[in-house]
């Protein structure tokens, strides 16, 4: 388990921040500052992060932060670049941090354009599955069979949660990657090479969010890996939009995705039929993604 060396002098997040315990959003940016290093640009769309970031004069955080609307990520992202480039800051990182409502619905035409543009950053969504800042509403990230606050018990959400990665392959882009919380090492190393690649990077990490999941603030790694180990969460990379590799794969013993389903709360009182649904859908999507692996000319 590695984030380079744990020590004081690596820390880039102050204690003492907004986050509820367990927030998956805050370990996401907690690792990154780590493997990015101080010399690094921020740029946060409204989110969570917003909050957690702190009101000025204090912050969260040991490098610059720029607070941006909902639906420009995408855009403040390329004129940070463009700016610290005019200045001379060619070796600054810059980071543009969104959850999935800034990611995968508002701040979508935004990113796509970046992407298309091939906008030399690294876009990061930590993705807790629905719009839990302002009230756990879901969002086109939200799964299947979810409740959340504008679909409460008896409802709940309905159709596929939109594949992000897919979209972000289709842009050509030079690098995409899955991160999770549990494989912090796997997470870093694909850090590291986003940062030693030019142009638009993207990377996707599950955060677990314990009010909107319905979990305990001691379950968040517990259960970034049970979606792992229950392949609803893959680990991969893509290479240009064409080369997919996985970077790991679960035991021949794949954990069931009821385990996964019944350790959180929005998922509860839904039904064997809604379950055995969910687990049709994430074996085709893993069935769909091994293809796409295995024609980019990996094997296991």
């Amino acid at each position: 388990m590695k984030i380079t060396d744990y020590s004081i002098e690596n820390e880039l997040m102050y204690s003492g921040h907004n986050a509820c315990p367990g927030c998956g959003g805050a370990l996401t940016v907690r690792y990154l500052t780590r493997a990015l290093g101080p010399n690094m640009a921020l740029a946060i769309t409204a989110s969570c992060w917003s909050i957690i970031a702190g009101a000025p004069p204090l912050t969260a955080l040991k490098c610059p932060i720029l607070h941006c609307p909902f639906p420009s990520a995408g855009a403040v992202g390329s004129g940070l670049r463009r700016g610290l480039n005019a200045k001379g800051h060619y070796d600054t990182t810059v980071v543009v941090l969104a959850g999935d409502g800034g990611t995968f619905d508002i701040g979508l035409q935004a990113l796509s354009g970046a992407a298309q543009r091939n906008e030399d950053y690294i876009f990061i969504c930590y993705d807790n599955e629905a719009y839990m800042n302002t009230g756990m509403q879901t969002s086109s990230a939200t799964p299947f069979g979810a409740r959340t606050s504008t679909r409460p018990y008896p409802l709940f959400k309905h159709g596929q949660k939109k594949d992000i990665m897919r979209i972000m392959a289709a842009h050509g882009i030079p690098y995409a990657a899955t991160a999770s919380l549990a494989f912090p090492q796997d997470m870093e190393n694909k850090l590291k090479k986003a940062q030693g690649i030019k142009g638009f990077r993207f990377m996707h990490v599950l955060s677990p969010c314990p009010p909107g999941w319905g979990t305990d603030s001691s379950e968040t790694i517990h259960l970034s890996r049970l979606a792992v180990f229950t392949n609803f969460y893959p680990l991969y990379e893509i290479i240009n939009g064409e080369q997919w590799q996985m970077t790991y794969y679960p035991e021949k013993t794949r954990t069931p995705l009821k385990e996964y389903l019944e350790a959180q709360r929005r998922f509860r009182q839904v039904d064997e039929m809604t379950i055995e649904a969910l687990q049709e859908e994430v074996d085709r999507d893993w069935e769909g993604l091994l293809k796409r692996v295995n024609s980019s000319g990996e094997t296991k």
